[in-house]
């Protein structure tokens, strides 16, 4: 895609799919918690005809119990949660979009009351609390999933293309655009408590904060 450039910290749609492919392959290998799903390509074409090139990566029904801690299946103190990563084409970076809502324990397949965003903090721990206070590039907002048309809790991507510059740096040329998604998902899963810091090989030590 014309004017995407991974050494100014953006990437164009067919890396974003690589680099998503290529993640998804190296969470298979990592050492991450059993109680964690695997990560998915979904197509998504917007003609209704699913595209390789139009989709998004999911990680689907994290079960977490209050203070970050992941469950290993549903309970009525858990809260279940979905991470979409998506290619913005206004920003060229991909974009973290999620949810959570409340275990169904009637109904393992169907989802209970979406979660607010306080009761999302709540289910934070403490570094992760800090993390979303301290860094310019990761606070929370709502808006319009692009693939779903309903609003989701999202993490905004305007200060991404600036702190992957930085994460990036070192990396050989041939090899920026596979690292790319692991490099920005260890930053971000940490604001997110998606994996624990440091399985792929970047710390918040690394991510620029707010003055």
């Amino acid at each position: 895609m014309g004017g995407s450039s991974i050494g100014e910290g953006t990437l164009s749609l067919g890396d974003f799919v690589a680099s998503a492919k290529a993640l998804i392959e190296k969470w298979k290998v990592i050492d991450v918690e059993d109680s964690l799903p695997d990560w998915q390509w979904k197509p998504c074409g917007k003609t209704g005809v699913p595209s390789e090139e139009e989709g998004y990566l999911a990680l689907e029904g994290v079960y977490r119990n209050p203070g970050g801690r992941h469950a290993q299946s549903s309970s009525e103190s858990v809260h279940i949660y979905d991470y979409h990563v998506v290619y913005s084409f206004s920003y060229k970076v991909p974009v973290l979009y999620f949810q959570g809502h409340q275990a169904d324990i009637s109904n393992l397949f169907l989802g209970g009351q979406l979660l607010t965003l306080d009761e999302i903090k709540e289910d934070l721990p403490s570094h992760s609390l800090k993390l979303l206070g301290e860094s310019k590039w990761t606070f929370i907002t709502r808006e319009e999933h692009p693939h779903f048309s309903r609003p989701w809790f999202t993490l905004h991507p305007c200060g991404t293309s600036d702190c992957m510059k930085l994460l990036l740096e070192g990396v050989e040329n041939k090899d920026q655009h596979v690292q790319y998604l692991p490099a920005w998902l260890s930053v971000v899963g940490q604001a997110r408590c998606i994996m624990s810091p440091g399985n792929l090989e970047t710390t918040e030590d690394q991510l620029p904060r707010s003055n």
